[in-house]
This record gives C-alpha cells, sequence and structure tokens, in this order.
C-alpha cells in the first residue's frame, strides 16, 4: 500500500494542476474548446507526447464534460485518469464514477490517430457510455463508433475506424480471430491493437479469462453416442459408480462404475486406445450430469441450452463450450443436438490483450489479484482513494447448519429492516439460489424485485428504484451492472442500504463488489453474508464431521470472527487454485500463441503484397531443401545425398524433365542444391503461367496460399489441442509434460510450414495446364553428328604441368582458381584465352566424372551389407584391423592383375570404401558402426585395447526409434 500512496500522491499533484486551469478553460467559447483537439494534434506532429499534453487535455475535457453532462470531475477521478493512462488497473469503489473516469484517457490517447478501444462486459453499458460520453467526444471534434454482435462487416469497419470505439469483450475478440481468416486486406475490420480501457476489468481480465475465444466450422456428426453417453451416465449410482472431486470439480468412474461401461457398450476395456472417443464422451457425459446444474451453468431457452455468466448472473446467447461439452449438456437436458465442431481459429483472453501497445482498466475490486494483473499483463492495481470516507458498516458472517434455517433467519432480520424504512439488495450466486429465496419471500408476504438472467433487460429500471424506503431487490450478482442504486433522502437518513449476501462467492473480489453497493460516495449502509454448511463453498471446504456438528444448532447461529477468517482461507486457496487453472490455460497457449503470431503475420504480408514472387521462391526453396533432405542417406555416420532419387521426384513436377542432371549438382552443399532446384521451380512455374494475365496470376496465388495456409493452421490447431488434453500423462514416464508438449508442437509446426509450402506449390503448377519447354524460344540447330574427342592420362599430365598444378594437389577449388588467374592473364591474347578455356573443359569433364564416380561408391557403400564388406576385406587380403597405407598398397597389387575398366572401376570402389573403414578405425578406436540406407545401427565393431576385433567382440544392435502415443 505504501507503493500506492506514493503513486496517488504523484498524480495527485498532477490532479491539482489540472484543477487550477479551471479558471481558465471556463472563460473559453465551446468553439475555442473545440479548437484544442487540433492544436493538440499539431503538437504531436511537432514532437510533443502524450505525457506533455495531459495536464492541459485533461483540463480542457473536465470542462466540456462539465458543460455537456452537467458533472465535474472530482480530484479522484482526475487520479483514476491518470493511472489508466499510464497503462494500470485503476481500483474505484463503487459509485466512484468510473464512466467519467474513462473520458479522460480515452480523449487523450485518441489524439494519436491510432484508435482507441473502449471495452465493456456487455452492449446494454457500451451502447449507453458510448451515448453519454460520446456527448462530450463529438463536442471537442473527435468521432465515436459503438460495435455490436449483430452489425454487418462494413458498419464494423466504420465502427473501428473512429477516434474512440466502444465495444464488447467477446465481439472484440472475435472480430481478430476473423480478420485473421479474411482472403482481402480491405475485408478486415479492425485497426492495429494500440489502446484499451476495460471497464470492469477483473470481471474480463481474469474471470472471463478461464476460457478461450473459439470460433468453430465443419461438423462431426455423432449425435447417437452422445445420446449413449448420457444413456449410460444416467443409469450410473452417484454414491456407488462414481467418485467426485469438489474442489476440483471433476468426475471418475470407480471400478463398478467402469465394469457398468463395459457392459452398457459391450466392451473389453474402457482403456483400450480403440475407444479413446468413447472415453471421452463418457467424462463429458459425468461433467455434464453430476456438476453442471441448470440455472447455475447454463439455462434452457426455445429448445437450446444457454451458458449463464457466472459472475454477472447474465445469459451469453451465442457462447457454447467446447470439445464436445456443449452437446453433453444438449443430450443431458433432451434439447435438439448440434453436430460438433472443429476449431477453426482460438486464442486466450490473456494473449489477446497483450497484443495492444498500451492496456489498462478500471473496476471496484482487483487488489486482491494484483499478483495475476502483475504476471499475465504486466499492469499495477493501484487503490484510488474515494472521493468521501466510507462510512459502511461489515457486519460479521452469521453461519448456520442448513439452508433453511439461514433463510428462515435472513427473512426474520429482512421484515425488521425494512420496517426500519431502510432499502434492502439481497445478492446470490446464480439464478437457482435466487429462486429459492424468492420462494421464502413470497411465503412471508414481502414484495420484492429480482435481477436475473430470465429479467436482466429490466435491471437498469429495478436498479433505479432500488434505494427507495422499504425496497427490496434480489439480484444474481452485482458485477458489472453499471448503474449504481442511488438512495433517496428519506432512505439515507433511516440508514441507508442493507446489503444482504446468501452465501460467499468463490472469490473475496465479487462478495466485495456486493458489499460496495452499500455506502456509495459517504452514503450510510451496512452488510451481512448469511453463510449454511450446506452452501457449495462450505460443501467443498469442510469437513463432513463439522458440517454434522453445525446440524446440532437446529435453527441458531454462529457469530465468529475466527469462522469467517476461515472461510475468507477457504476463498484464498480457491482463488489459487482458480489462477493456476488459467496460469496453465496460458502457458500452454503461449506457445500456440507464438505460433500464431507468425501465421498472422504472415497472412497480413501476403494480404499486403502486391506480387507474391518472393513469397513463392522461399517456398520453393522450402520444398527444394526438404526433398534434398528426404532424399539424404546415412552412410557412416554421414549424410550423402541421393541424386537420382533426388532428380526422379522433382522431374516434370517441380522442374521440366530433364532440365538438371546429375553433374549439376556435383561438388555442391545442400543449401546450394537446394537454391539451384528452387531457381529452376520459379523457371517452370514462369513458364506454365507465361501466356496468363498478371492480375488473374496474383489472385490465384493469394488464395491458393492462403486457402492452403488456413487449412494447415486449423489442422494445426486442432491437432494441439489432443495433444494437450492428453500430454499429462508423461507425468507418469517422469517428463515434465509442457515441456513435452513444447517440444512436439514446435516440431508439428515446422512440419506444418513445409506441408504449407509444398502445397501451395503443387496446386499452383497443377492450375496452369501450359506445355513451355525450358528456353524454346531460343533454342538452335547444331550438326547431329558427334564428334569425339580422346583425352589420355598424358594429355591430363601435360595440362596440370602447364598449369603448374601439382597432381597431389587436384581438385576443384585449385582448377577453379587456376583457371580464373589465366583468364585474367590471357585476356589480350585471344589464342591462348581459347586454349585456356578448351583446358579447363578437359579438367572440368575429368572433375565432374571423378565426382559421379564417388557418388556412385558413397551409393554403394551404403547398401553394402556386413558380409559384402567382410568379402572385400578379404579380397584386399586385410586384416580384420587396417590402415590406410595397407589398402593403398594392395590396391596397386590386384590394380595390375585388372583385365578391363570394369574390373578397374569396381576395384576403385571398394578401396574407397576400404579407405573410409580405415579412417573409422584411426578416428575411434573403441567401436565402428554400420548403418543402413534410414540410419539405422545394423552392426557395431567393438575393438580390443591392441586395436584388433575378434568375432565375439562383434554386436548385432537394432536402433530402436520411440515415440510416444498422445491419447
Amino acid at each position: 500500500m505504501a507503493r500506492d500512496k506514493a503513486i496517488i500522491k504523484k498524480h495527485g499533484k498532477t490532479a491539482d494542476e489540472i484543477i487550477s486551469l479551471e479558471s481558465v478553460y471556463e472563460k473559453l467559447s465551446d468553439s475555442d474548446l473545440a479548437n484544442k483537439t487540433q492544436e493538440f494534434r499539431d503538437r504531436l506532429e511537432k514532437g510533443e507526447t502524450l505525457d506533455d499534453l495531459l495536464v492541459e487535455a485533461f483540463a480542457v475535457v473536465r470542462e466540456t464534460a462539465f458543460r455537456v453532462l452537467k458533472m465535474r470531475a472530482y480530484r479522484v477521478q482526475l487520479i483514476g485518469a491518470i493511472i489508466l493512462h499510464e497503462g494500470d488497473i485503476a481500483e474505484m469503489r463503487t459509485g466512484e464514477g468510473k464512466t467519467l473516469t474513462g473520458l479522460f484517457p480515452a480523449y487523450l490517447n485518441a489524439l494519436s490517430g491510432l484508435g482507441v478501444h473502449v471495452v465493456t462486459v456487455n452492449e446494454y453499458l457500451s451502447q449507453r457510455d458510448s451515448e453519454i460520453n460520446g456527448q462530450v467526444y463529438n463536442a471537442l471534434g473527435l468521432t465515436v463508433g459503438l460495435n455490436g454482435r449483430d452489425l454487418s462487416k462494413e458498419q464494423k469497419r466504420n465502427a473501428y475506424a473512429q477516434d474512440i470505439t466502444y465495444t464488447t469483450n467477446a465481439e472484440l475478440g472475435f472480430d481478430y480471430l476473423r480478420d485473421n481468416m479474411v482472403y482481402r486486406l480491405e475485408q478486415k475490420v479492425q485497426r492495429k491493437l494500440n489502446f484499451a480501457i476495460i471497464d470492469e476489468a477483473d470481471s474480463i481480465l481474469i474471470d472471463e479469462a478461464r476460457t478461450p475465444l473459439i470460433i468453430s466450422g465443419g461438423s462431426q456428426n455423432r449425435i447417437n453416442m452422445y445420446k449413449a453417453a448420457d444413456g449410460f451416465a444416467k443409469t450410473l449410482d452417484e454414491n456407488k459408480d462414481i467418485e467426485m472431486d469438489l474442489e476440483s470439480k471433476q468426475v471418475y468412474l470407480t471400478d463398478s462404475g467402469i465394469k457398468k461401461a463395459h457392459s452398457f457398450f459391450s466392451i473389453e476395456n474402457l482403456f483400450d486406445f480403440r475407444n479413446t472417443e468413447l472415453f471421452h464422451l463418457i467424462m463429458n457425459a459425468l461433467k455434464a450430469l453430476f456438476t453442471f446444474k441448470l440455472e447455475v451453468e447454463y439455462t434452457v431457452q426455445d429448445n437450446e441450452i444457454i451458458l449463464i455468466d457466472q459472475f454477472t448472473g447474465r445469459t451469453m446467447p451465442g457462447r457454447a463450450y467446447s470439445d464436445g461439452l456443449q452437446q453433453a449438456l444438449q443430450a443431458k437436458e433432451g434439447v435438439e443436438i448440434e453436430e460438433e465442431t472443429t476449431t477453426l481459429a482460438t486464442i486466450t483472453y490473456q494473449n489477446f490483450y497483450r497484443l495492444y501497445n498500451k492496456l489498462s482498466g478500471m473496476t471496484g475490486t482487483a487488489k486482491t489479484e494484483e499478483e495475476e494483473f502483475l504476471k499475465i499483463y504486466n499492469t499495477r492495481v493501484i487503490v484510488c482513494p474515494t472521493n468521501k470516507p466510507i462510512i459502511r458498516k461489515d457486519e460479521p458472517d452469521l453461519t448456520f447448519g442448513t439452508t433453511h434455517a439461514k433463510l428462515k433467519h435472513l427473512v426474520r432480520d429482512l421484515e425488521e429492516v425494512v420496517q426500519a424504512g431502510r432499502p434492502v439488495l439481497i445478492g446470490t450466486t446464480s439464478v437457482e439460489s435466487s429462486e429459492q429465496v424468492s420462494r421464502y419471500l413470497e411465503k412471508a408476504g414481502l414484495k420484492f424485485e429480482m435481477i436475473n438472467a430470465k429479467n436482466h433487460h429490466r435491471e437498469a429500471e429495478i436498479v433505479e428504484k432500488a434505494g427507495q424506503v422499504g425496497s427490496i431487490t434480489l439480484a444474481t450478482n452485482m458485477a458489472g451492472r453499471g448503474t449504481d442504486i442511488k438512495l433517496s433522502r428519506e432512505a439515507r437518513e433511516n440508514g441507508g442500504l442493507f446489503v444482504m449476501g446468501i452465501e460467499r462467492n468463490e472469490a473475496r473480489r465479487i462478495d466485495n463488489q456486493l458489499r460496495g453497493r452499500a455506502g456509495r460516495q459517504g452514503d450510510p449502509g451496512s452488510s451481512r453474508f448469511y453463510i449454511s454448511m450446506q452452501d457449495e463453498l462450505m460443501v467443498r471446504f469442510s469437513s463432513e464431521k463439522l458440517r454434522q456438528m453445525f446440524l446440532k444448532l437446529g435453527d441458531d447461529y454462529i457469530n465468529s470472527k475466527m469462522f469467517t477468517r476461515a472461510i475468507t482461507n477457504a476463498q484464498k486457496k480457491l482463488e489459487g487454485l482458480n489462477f493456476d487453472q488459467r496460469k496453465n490455460v496460458l502457458d500452454y497457449d503461449n506457445i500456440l500463441s507464438q505460433q500464431r503470431e507468425a501465421i498472422y503475420a504472415q497472412r497480413d504480408s501476403i494480404l499486403e503484397q502486391e506480387t507474391l514472387k518472393v513469397v513463392l521462391s522461399r517456398f520453393q526453396y522450402t520444398i527444394a531443401f526438404e526433398m534434398v533432405e528426404r532424399n539424404s542417406e546415412l552412410v557412416r555416420g554421414e549424410r550423402t545425398i541421393s541424386i537420382p532419387s533426388l532428380i526422379q521426384e522433382i522431374n516434370g513436377k517441380f522442374v521440366f524433365e530433364g532440365a538438371l542432371s546429375e553433374s549439376d549438382f556435383v561438388g555442391l552443399e545442400k543449401q546450394e542444391i537446394a537454391k539451384k532446384i528452387s531457381q529452376n521451380m520459379m523457371e517452370y512455374y514462369l513458364s506454365k503461367t507465361s501466356a496468363v494475365p498478371e492480375e488473374v496470376i496474383s489472385e490465384m496465388e493469394r488464395r491458393t496460399i492462403l486457402q492452403t495456409l488456413d487449412h494447415h493452421w486449423q489442422k494445426h490447431i486442432n491437432l494441439t489441442q489432443k495433444l494437450r488434453s492428453g500430454i499429462y500423462l508423461q507425468q507418469y514416464a517422469q517428463n515434465n509434460p509442457l515441456h513435452e508438449y513444447v517440444e512436439e508442437s514446435a516440431r508439428l509446426f515446422n512440419k506444418m510450414k513445409v506441408m504449407i509450402a509444398e502445397e501451395t506449390i503443387v496446386k499452383l503448377n497443377g492450375s496452369f495446364v501450359s506445355e513451355m519447354k525450358p528456353n524454346q524460344e531460343n533454342v538452335s540447330f547444331v550438326e547431329s553428328e558427334t564428334k569425339t574427342v580422346n583425352i589420355s592420362d598424358k594429355d591430363i599430365d601435360e595440362i596440370l604441368s602447364e598449369w603448374k598444378i601439382p597432381k597431389e594437389k587436384f581438385s576443384r577449388i585449385i582448377v577453379e582458381k587456376r583457371f580464373e588467374e589465366l583468364k585474367d592473364e590471357f585476356k589480350e591474347d585471344q589464342k591462348n584465352y581459347d586454349k585456356t578455356e578448351f583446358q579447363f573443359a578437359v579438367l572440368d569433364g575429368l572433375m565432374k566424372k571423378l565426382d559421379n564416380m564417388f557418388a556412385q561408391q558413397t551409393k554403394q557403400a551404403g547398401e553394402l551389407s556386413f558380409e559384402a564388406i567382410d568379402k572385400i576385406v578379404n579380397k584386399f587380403k586385410l586384416e580384420k584391423i587396417f590402415t590406410r597405407e595397407q589398402v593403398k598398397e594392395n590396391f596397386d597389387k590386384l590394380m595390375k592383375t585388372c583385365k578391363d575398366e570394369k574390373e578397374k572401376t569396381t576395384l576403385l570402389i571398394e578401396t574407397q570404401i576400404l579407405m573410409a573403414l580405415a579412417n573409422q578405425f584411426e578416428s575411434k578406436q573403441n567401436e565402428f558402426k554400420i548403418t543402413d540406407e534410414k540410419g539405422n545401427v545394423k552392426k557395431v565393431f567393438k575393438t580390443n585395447p591392441d586395436g584388433s576385433i575378434s568375432d565375439e567382440d562383434i554386436e548385432d544392435t537394432e536402433q530402436i526409434q520411440t515415440k510416444t502415443k498422445i491419447g
């Protein structure tokens, strides 16, 4: 708190400066105030910053808001506005005027022209705030947009184009995902994400962050399977066949439940990998039946499951649970079952809001979650002082044994409070709880108004009357209602609003939100919570023995500060569990987030570029390099490229038939080979498209690339979701699940990039049927009779002698270097220049022949078995271990006995193999491996200390490739 006090003190000085300008700005006319906006923009262009303008800009807004709305911002509201501008969370108590506070940073940051998003929890608040504050912005020459769920793309684009845009949380995220699925840049609706001010920041950034935003499509028809899983779940005995972990709300089958599953579905083993899908459906059915409650987590309207926001009690039309849970609920309630969809795009709220250049928020209760705001969003939570001291009295909890005893006592207290002329607000945690309380109130003959998911359209009207003498308002959660309960003068004199909480919520801040409805702006008021040992929180976090003891109280209760502290500790524990759950979701989504940003950046690049030839050339190189890798073999520990198989793969499909020969790749590294192939790929593609209009090619390329990218990205999302759902099994192998997920997800992502490139190029090559031949227009005709020039060893010796290259230094690098020197030397002597070029052609032909021979030797060596190598060793009359000198010596002897060129070539190949073996013996005295063409180790030679190899020391091995199957 000391840190908060220092920040508040500093901002307070700035607020005082703003207030001191009141006498200056109240003398300006309305048009003078409006002209200030352009003046500020001009100053920004000249190099001033938003911070430089803050005091003057806030003073302008303060004066204009007073003229338009008849409200002059308090000092504490200005402090809150400065906190928001600095990108932090301002905790401002209920009734302190958050709506007016948001005006100031929105105006100041909109001056940059980059856009400001004001984010609310529902469309009612968006519309209300945009209409109220919009009057001030319009008076100052700024434009205001309102984004909504039912708007067309054009209307959305117009809303986002304004200086300040009011929007709901979910719609903002969905628009971002949809924008990254368009095929033309102009189809996007959003601009870059610049600055967001989030109203009810804890509700949006904490509570909503438990579930990611998902756009689904496609379908899988498994309706009968959902019905079967639901039918099975309804046959189970809750006491015998299942176990429930109340803290985490998880359901598990017991041994008897598993036996029933085997019998019901006629299977032998539920946990067999072939029954993975069935097991998933059963677990969803159990969760839907035993942990999800009607009118608590969801409601049924018009034969449809509608989810209920757990923190506001509002319905959430258009929202659904993913991964088949929505279908399980539909089967449970007997409504129409929708076909399950696959995920097309997804993002967590945390990763979405971290995309903004600057993020801020305001709420009545956030300090208890400051650690999460800091760790996830890098924002501080700063508590603003209240305009007037809080005089509300928070009474200790009353704890009962049963719900019946609790509600009976609540009704008695309620009658007393109403008779005293005080208004009452009763807060419940669910629609079900609200309806239960309403029955007790009706029985007692008390008149009341009720706000819940079923009549939220009347909430503003109900809340407006909730501060009158003797009024009773029953509300399912009061977070984000956006309307303050204003007391009548008589109600204030009678002691103000009395807030009654029916049970404690999962989080302390939700309780604080309810309490905060009383005592606004220095009003009197009081609050009290009524708790029973049958409340959900108490059932989850107290022992059965303790609950039994409380039953002995009958209608009596315990009023104990110690017990209240115990409940607060239970809430802290639950807050920690929920934070861990959200953190866990985020840890995994962070991996996908990096990949998503890379894919979306690539998508934007494709949309923005006029020509996509650069993108295609990158794709072609990617494919070429992948094909080089695919056609590589592991020979004696080194990867060697099989040029013939590589040429066979590219011929006619990626390059012109016969455009590349083996000699073109001699002496080249992998990257150089890939580059040469990709260059030929581009020639092949350009010739195919040469007769097609450029605009047609451009559109075809853009659409093909984007469709392929989207298809594989969507497959990748669904693959990683499946990977994640089973990754926890890695714990049993003593592995870190997150680490394994990172490794496997990265491997899948890299594989996906190659697949995108290959599919794009194959599709484009197949889209154009032109049968052009390479360099067709440049073909020249020569004599058909081939001239043969015979070159002897003597001729080679003479050229090397003339070029002053010793025979032992004969290599491509030295020959090419010497060739360039001689060309430079004879550039004025045409006769010698031509002679040098001919000599190089002779040497180049020899070098190519030697390179081809070496490639052939390498290939043959890789295909040799242990027995074949043993046969060569015997042919050269060598021991089990030998040196290069011994191989050379025996080669000279055998060469003299060769009768023809074929025998000489075979002998050269065998010599190369033995030389490689000798090298291995010299470099690795204790072990030598022979691998097959796939790189698997087939034989291991183990050497004795003296270097000899005995038959007993030869060990057969197989390298087993292990893969973890993820369920």
